[in-house]
């Protein structure tokens, strides 16, 4: 099965100019949706799930958290399709906007002890709104990245949004860390509101920067020939499932393991080690930053290896040190807790930055938005519920560590077999492992 072409006119300034676009968006997507998460460990199980056991109030808020990735292949199907008939622009536009407003509206809601009940109910159908945007989101902004790109710099291209993921986690996590400076009672009163406010913002200069952006030559191609498929979620699921099922798997470990090096590990920390929130948040920094290099890196060996061969090496490597990063965590000594943090974080982050060249050669053009969505949010919906399962198991274990640690392996090991399949369901074939 060969694809056309992708376009007959992809420069490195398009190029750049697409990339940066959905490097913008996507981190504002991840900036979203970090504070979401990191809330969940810090915040939500006091403000909107009180009780007077610690554990369930930490299990209920990890459940919003995976509500919101259960709703995201509800939102692929739905922006994937329309990324696929409207156009890959059009959409972008429409999903980042309802991820700010959807993060703008949770800072201004009432919490437990002042509506009651209502304030979770509010709180998980936020969620699940953000869920459903950020369902097309993270699909779209890595196919117009390709779409543009030059066909030999395709991996450096898709790698660059990835670089969001981290850039989000800096500007969460550091805005938590700022306002965690505030006393306990101001940061559990109004100061954990502000990062969550300032989405809004942030989503003026996305849509700024977005606006500006040019459709996909691929998908103008593919009106210009009239060749727009009607029905490109069935296609996939009738035609190119295995291809949804294997990207599924090429990503778990960028975005599952991500979140329990972080998520857990924040949860774990506070609650277990009773290490302060100051320093975790700190290691989420450290680990972000190491991230973009890792991610910048990841590119480039994707362009001279194959982003199949990065996935699997990074899976491999990953899957060793899994159980070091836990031990260094277990110590509670600072300096070995941020690092074990950001060795996790930079060995997922080599197959994470690769992923997304991967899943891009999986589809043909006509169903490629609704192909990325389905195997990537699959794959989310997956991985929120990640610190659910590790937060499970590790109490049901008498809080053993190595729980986490095996539950990172398996995860490393899924993606790095994954990542063995890709290369022959790729439209390019077996030499995809060089694409």
């Amino acid at each position: 099965m060969t694809a056309p072409p992708i376009s007959t006119v992809l420069d490195e300034r398009t190029a750049s100019r697409a990339a940066a676009g959905a490097l913008v968006g996507n981190a504002l997507e991840w900036y979203d949706f970090f504070l979401f998460t990191t809330a969940a460990a810090l915040v939500f199980n006091v403000q909107y799930f009180a009780s007077d056991d610690p554990v369930t109030a930490v299990m209920a808020s990890f459940a919003t958290l995976a509500v919101g990735f259960i709703a995201r292949p509800v939102g692929g199907l739905i922006f994937g399709r329309m990324g696929d008939r409207v156009g890959r622009r059009k959409t972008l536009l429409f999903t980042v906007a309802l991820i700010g407003v959807t993060t703008g509206l949770i800072g201004l809601l009432p919490n437990q002890f002042s509506i009651g009940v209502a304030a979770p109910i509010l709180l998980t159908l936020l969620r699940i709104v953000q869920g459903l945007a950020l369902g097309g989101e993270w699909s779209g902004a890595i196919i117009i990245a390709v779409e543009h790109a030059p066909p030999a710099k395709r991996g450096w291209y898709a790698a660059l949004p990835q670089i969001g993921s981290p850039l989000g986690t800096l500007l969460s996590s550091g805005a938590f860390a700022l306002v965690a400076l505030l006393s306990k009672d101001d940061f559990d009163s109004w100061g954990w509101r502000l990062p969550f406010l300032a989405a809004i913002p942030l989503l003026l200069f996305a849509l700024f920067i977005r606006s500006r952006l040019e459709e996909s030559p691929a998908f103008r191609e593919l009106l210009e020939r009239d060749e727009i498929e009607h029905a490109p979620v069935s296609a996939v699921l009738r035609k190119s499932w295995r291809q949804a099922v294997v990207g599924l798997g090429v990503a778990l470990l960028g975005m599952g393991g991500f979140y329990l090096v972080t998520t857990f590990v924040i949860s774990y920390g506070t609650r277990v080690l009773q290490l302060d929130r100051t320093l975790l948040l700190s290691g989420t920094l450290v680990a972000a930053v190491g991230e973009i290099a890792v991610i910048v890196v990841a590119g480039r060996l994707a362009d001279r290896f194959g982003p199949s061969r990065v996935v699997v090496a990074g899976g491999l490597a990953t899957a060793a040190i899994a159980f070091p990063v836990f031990w260094l965590i277990e110590t509670a000594q600072p300096v070995l807790v941020v690092a074990g943090m950001t060795l996790g974080v930079a060995g997922l982050s080599f197959p994470y930055g690769a992923c997304g060249s991967v899943l891009a050669g999986l589809f043909e053009p006509q169903l490629r938005y609704s192909g990325v969505a389905i195997a990537s949010n699959g794959s989310a919906m997956l991985s929120g519920c990640v610190p659910l399962v590790a937060t499970a198991v590790f109490a049901a274990s008498g809080d053993q560590i190595w729980t986490a640690a095996a539950l990172f392996v398996a995860i490393a090991l899924i993606t790095a077999v994954s990542g063995l399949f890709a290369p022959r369901l790729s439209i390019a074939g077996p030499a995809a492992a060089r694409y």
